[in-house]
C-alpha cells in the first residue's frame, strides 16, 4: 500500500493537469521524467537498505539494523543536495533536450525547479522506509507515504484550479508531499535512539550495494528517458499520451513491486538466519504471487482501455495515441509481475551485481535499439512501447536462468 500511495498521487496529478491541456501535459511528461530520476536513487537507497537491515535483524541485531537506517539518511542528504542544485542550474537546458517544443520546454522547466524542492524529503522518505521495512515495520511506512499524498491529493486540484495557479499548484503540491514524507521518516528514526553520527565504514559497504542498484537504475533511466525524448519528437499529443500511459504503468509497477518488497525483507531475513531451503520456497512463491498478481491486472486493463484514458484527457488526439500504447501496456503486465517479484528476491538476497548485468544488457540489447528504432522508423508509440515489453521480457528470461541455478541463495548475516 505504501509503494501504491506515490503513483496513486502522480496519476491524481496527471488526471488534473491532464484538463487544463495538451502543453501542460506534456510539459509534466518532461518535468516528472526528469524528477523520476531522483526517484529512481531513492530506491536504490531504499532497496540496499532493506536487504541489509533484514540480514542483520534476521540474525538477532535490531541495533543494526537501525545503524543501516542512519547512514542510509546521511546518504540521502548527500545526494539530495547535488541533484537539488544541478536542477535547479540545468533545468532549462534539460528540459529543451527532452521537449519537443520551446512551449513545453519553458512550462517544464518552471514545474521542475519548484518540484525539486521536495527531493531532499523524497529520498530521506527512501531511507526510512528502506530500514523500517528491514526490521518487518510495514505499518508506520504505510501510515506516513499514504497519509503524505492524500494529502497532495487533495491539495493539487485546489491549488491549479482554485488557487488559479495551474501547472505550478501541481509543483507545489508534489513539494509539499515529499517534504511531509520525509519528516515523519526522520521523526521515527530520531525515536529509536541510535547514535546519529555519520559512520563512513558503513556508508562505504551502503555505497558497495548502491553501487550495481544505480548502474541497474540507470539503465531504466535511460530507457525512460529516452521514450520521453522520442515521444516529444513525435508531438505533443503523443508526448501528452506517453505521459498517461507511462504513469499508469507505473502505477501498476509499484503495486506490483509490493510483492518484491515482502520478498526484500523475507528473503533477506531467512538467508540472514542461515535458511537457505526457506529463502529458496520463498523464491518460488512470490515468483508465482506476481505472474498472478500481473495477469489480474493485465485483465483490468484490458476491460479499461475505452474509458480509462479519459479520465486524464478529453483531447481526441491523445486519446487516440494511447490506444496505441494499451496492447503492449495491457499484454506485458503478467511477464512483469514475475519480473518485478524476482527483482526483489535477488536484491533481498545481495544478488544485485547479476540484477546490474541483467538490466543494462536488457536496456543496451533491447530497450534503446528499438526506440530508437521508433523514431527513424516513425512507428510513434506503439514502437516505443512494444521497446518496453521488449525489455521485461529479456529480463525474464535471465531471472528466471538465475533463479534456477540457485547460485543467490548465500546465507550470512552481511550481503556479499
Amino acid at each position: 500500500m505504501a509503494l501504491a500511495a506515490e503513483p496513486l498521487y502522480v496519476l491524481v496529478d496527471t488526471a488534473v493537469v491532464g484538463h487544463l491541456g495538451r502543453t501542460p501535459l506534456a510539459a509534466l511528461a518532461v518535468g516528472g521524467g526528469v524528477l523520476g530520476l531522483a526517484g529512481w536513487f531513492g530506491v536504490v537507497i531504499s532497496y540496499g537498505t532493506t536487504g541489509r537491515a533484514a540480514r542483520h535483524y534476521g540474525a538477532g541485531a535490531r541495533t543494526d539494523a537501525v545503524a543501516e537506517g542512519v547512514q542510509a539518511s546521511w546518504l540521502a542528504l548527500a545526494l539530495s543536495a547535488a541533484m537539488l542544485v544541478t536542477i535547479e542550474v540545468l533545468a532549462t537546458p534539460i528540459a529543451r533536450t527532452l521537449a519537443g517544443s520551446s512551449e513545453v520546454a519553458a512550462a517544464a522547466a518552471g514545474w521542475l525547479r519548484i518540484a525539486a524542492l521536495g527531493i531532499p524529503g523524497l529520498l530521506l522518505a527512501t531511507a526510512g522506509n528502506g530500514w523500517l521495512r528491514g526490521v518487518q515495520d510495514t505499518r508506520r511506512p504505510m501510515r506516513f507515504i499514504l497519509g503524505a499524498n492524500l494529502l497532495s491529493a487533495v491539495l493539487v486540484p485546489v491549488l491549479v484550479y482554485g488557487a488559479g495557479l495551474g501547472l505550478t499548484g501541481s509543483a507545489i503540491a508534489n513539494t509539499l508531499a515529499q517534504s511531509v514524507s520525509g519528516g515523519l521518516f526522520v521523526r521515527a528514526l530520531l525515536a529509536e535512539r541510535v547514535p546519529l553520527a555519520p559512520h563512513p565504514g558503513l556508508i562505504r559497504a551502503q555505497l558497495v550495494v548502491a553501487r550495481d542498484l544505480v548502474l541497474r537504475g540507470a539503465a531504466f533511466q535511460a530507457c525512460f528517458l529516452s521514450a520521453t525524448a522520442v515521444a516529444g519528437r513525435f508531438g505533443g499529443a503523443t508526448l501528452a499520451a506517453h505521459q498517461i500511459a507511462f504513469q499508469l504503468w507505473n502505477f501498476c509497477a509499484l503495486i506490483l513491486d509490493a510483492v518484491a518488497i515482502a520478498a526484500q525483507s523475507l528473503v533477506g531475513a531467512a538467508l540472514g538466519a542461515a535458511d537457505a531451503a526457506g529463502a529458496r520456497w520463498l523464491a518460488r512463491r512470490i515468483g508465482l504471487i506476481g505472474l498472478v498478481s500481473g495477469a489480474a491486472f493485465a485483465l483490468v486493463l484490458l476491460a479499461g482501455a475505452g474509458p480509462l484514458p479519459r479520465l486524464f484527457s478529453g483531447d481526441p488526439q491523445v486519446y487516440a495515441q494511447v490506444q496505441r500504447a494499451w496492447p503492449w501496456f495491457a499484454g506485458m503486465q503478467p511477464l512483469a509481475g514475475v519480473v518485478f517479484a524476482l527483482d526483489g528476491v535477488l536484491i533481498g538476497a545481495g544478488d544485485v551485481r547479476y540484477l546490474r548485468d541483467l538490466t543494462v544488457l536488457a536496456a543496451l540489447g533491447g530497450f534503446l535499439p528499438m526506440v530508437w528504432l521508433a523514431y527513424g522508423l516513425h512507428l510513434g508509440l506503439g514502437g516505443i512501447w512494444a521497446g518496453l515489453t521488449l525489455f521485461i521480457g529479456l529480463r525474464l528470461v535471465g531471472m528466471l536462468a538465475r533463479m534456477r541455478s540457485g547460485r543467490w541463495a548465500v546465507t550470512g548475516a552481511s550481503l556479499r
